[in-house]
């Protein structure tokens, strides 16, 4: 292996640490989180055929504040 490619893995390790790579991630979770929320309350509105979105608007309140717990304990971590 050279020498480059040993010094670039480090700097790689390097970035994660110190944060950035943890937090670049946070936003790109948190709307994956919220649309499956959203998604799989309106496929089962559907499924149900309901005419009220009952569905979509629980799941979509519980995916916000899964969402939101995993940004809290993210953040507060060490």
């Amino acid at each position: 292996m050279p020498l480059n490619a040993n010094n670039d893995n480090q700097q790689k390790k390097k970035w994660l640490s110190t944060g950035y790579g943890r937090y670049s991630t946070l936003g790109f979770t948190m709307i994956a989180v919220i649309l499956l929320g959203v998604f799989g309350g309106q496929w089962l509105d559907k499924h149900f055929a309901l005419k009220i979105p009952i569905f979509t608007a629980s799941c979509t309140i519980i995916a916000l504040i899964f969402a939101l717990y995993y940004l809290i304990k993210e953040v507060t971590r060490k």
